[in-house]
């Protein structure tokens, strides 16, 4: 588990304790480790929103760095397996995208569905050992969205999802809307349906406190759009959350 880990997972270390956050980015990478390949039928998934959350990692990684903060984000392709869903979730390994089959996971034998638990596995287990010794009150997990959905405009900027942090959310959400931002709660996804799983998972785990960050992708994949977005985060989460 150590080298998968190593090999899989990317860990920024807490370099100051003033913020008590902990960052997550479970679709962080399109990268198909080894011994992985994208079919050539699959050719188009490639750099797309199906593979991965383009710029989420460069967000997580540059708030990681003006907060001071630990992060940990994946580094393999949610084509393979979706670390944000749960070992027995249907949509755990995708099957259909923009109603086309996905050629990767038509056929997936017991060897290769056991390897790509391990990615999945290796990634939390990541987030585990960070929260052990972490002083964080609240894991925020970053996304990024498609600003058109199989055809459909998505006018909101910024989503706050959660379950039942419905103050926490309604605070940072008045925090990006004073910046000018359109910040809606619980968009364009919904925290209370299962789609939180990775961060409600590991903050029930240790105690701590979870919400997701879902940034439309044109901003998310613009350096002067995500130092706006940084900005706003770091002033209100220590303010927030008292650190």
């Amino acid at each position: 588990m150590a080298n998968l880990e190593a090999d899989h997972v990317e860990l920024i270390e807490r370099r100051s304790a003033t913020c008590p956050v902990i960052l997550t980015c479970e679709h962080a990478s399109e990268r198909m480790p080894d011994p992985f390949r994208l079919p050539a039928e699959d050719a188009w998934l490639a750099g797309t929103h199906w593979a991965y959350d383009l710029g989420a990692a460069e967000l997580t990684r540059e708030l990681a760095a003006e907060l001071g903060v630990g992060a940990v984000l994946s580094r393999f392709s949610r084509l393979l397996i979706d670390p944000n869903r749960s070992d027995t979730a249907p949509d755990l390994f995708r099957k259909l995208a923009e109603g086309r089959p996905v050629a990767l996971n038509q056929h997936i034998g017991d060897a290769e569905r056991e390897r790509r638990f391990a990615l999945s596995h290796a990634y939390h287990a990541t987030i585990d050992r960070a929260l052990a010794t972490d002083p964080a009150r609240l894991v925020l997990s970053i996304h990024s969205f498609t600003p058109v959905y199989e055809g459909t405009p998505r006018a909101v900027e910024i989503g706050v999802l959660f379950d039942e942090e419905t103050e926490l959310a309604e605070a940072l959400q008045s925090a990006f809307r004073e910046a000018g931002l359109v910040a809606l709660l619980n968009e364009p996804y919904s925290g209370k349906f299962g789609l939180m799983y990775s961060v409600e998972r590991h903050a029930q785990r240790h105690r701590r406190r979870p919400l997701e960050l879902e940034v439309r992708q044109d901003l998310a994949t613009a350096p002067d759009a995500r130092a706006r977005i940084i900005r706003v985060l770091g002033t209100a989460l220590p303010e927030l959350l008292g650190g």
